[in-house]
């Protein structure tokens, strides 16, 4: 397996990325990273601007794990939004193909006027999960022209509300390029919470090939009268990250592990324990400068 992590101190515009910063990611034991580079309109960000950051992580033996797909609405009943919505999400695959990123993460966006990942009640409706696959198979030849995964991150409130029916919108999509970014905690539920390696194998099994790159985010419930399960820092919850390398590791050992939810001075500590469960389940864990041969 690979492994990496987003946020921290990774910096919202790709002109302040530095060596500095990339020696700092390989130090604390990562061989990659996932930046949102929210500063960096996909629309107007030029190729030059890219190509230096792409040449940067090389000389730094870094690599790019993921890039952002700008949070588009993808499910809107708006013809006119959801166009733009497709053309933010192309410009952004050609960005992360200048880049040299392996792919974007996105989700498929919200009715929700207050977020992209907060609920409404026609996200999970059969119109919202067609226009969903009626966007994705309208960006999915700018995936594969620019050599870029479009991975698709879903979560309860948002229409990719399970892994069966992510899995049931890539079967419909069916390119290879449109694929799942599997986040270990967003389908995690008050019956599965202490119960999380039964949860990751069941997921597993509903979308297997369609996975191609994993977030690694704790859960935990709260003592509160309403229920409430709050995500973050990997070692504070009940996730079971052993099975999660392992699953990850038997659909492909280059799949990144991208650690999610952790602050800067977290990085040390969820290193340590991500790199010692990898040495007792026997799995490897990769440098930017090995190849998968198999």
């Amino acid at each position: 397996m690979r492994l990496g992590f987003c946020g921290a101190f990774l910096p919202d515009d790709m002109n302040d990325l530095t060596p500095e910063m990339l020696r700092r990611v390989r130090a604390l034991g990562y061989s990659g990273i996932f930046c949102r580079f929210r500063a960096n309109d996909p629309h107007t960000t030029p190729r030059e601007t890219a190509a230096r950051v792409r040449a940067l992580m090389a000389d730094e033996g870094v690599q790019m794990f993921q890039v952002t797909g700008y949070w588009q609405n993808l499910v809107t009943p708006d013809e006119s939004v959801r166009a733009d919505s497709v053309r933010t999400l192309i410009a952004a695959l050609r960005l992360a193909g200048w880049l040299g990123a392996r792919g974007v993460d996105t989700g498929p966006g919200s009715l929700s006027a207050d977020g992209p990942w907060f609920p409404h009640p026609d996200n999970w409706t059969a119109q919202a999960r067609a226009q969903l696959v009626k966007s994705l198979r309208e960006a999915s030849q700018a995936a594969e022209d620019n050599g870029v995964y479009l991975s698709l991150e879903g979560h309860q409130l948002v229409t990719l509300e399970s892994a069966q029916v992510t899995a049931e919108i890539l079967d419909a999509v069916a390119s290879p390029w449109v694929r799942s970014d599997y986040d270990s905690a967003n389908w995690v539920t008050r019956e599965t919470v202490y119960h999380t390696a039964q949860a990751l194998q069941d997921d597993f099994t509903t979308l297997g090939h369609h996975i191609v790159s994993c977030h690694a985010k704790d859960i935990w419930i709260e003592n509160r009268l309403a229920l409430h399960l709050q995500d973050g820092c990997p070692g504070k919850g009940s996730m079971d990250f052993r099975t999660l390398f392992t699953l990850a590791e038997a659909l492909s050992p280059d799949i990144p592990i991208i650690v999610e939810g952790a602050a800067t001075e977290e990085l040390e500590g969820v290193s340590t324990l991500f790199h010692r469960i990898a040495v007792e389940a026997g799995i490897p864990i990769l440098d930017a400068s090995q190849k998968v041969t198999s």
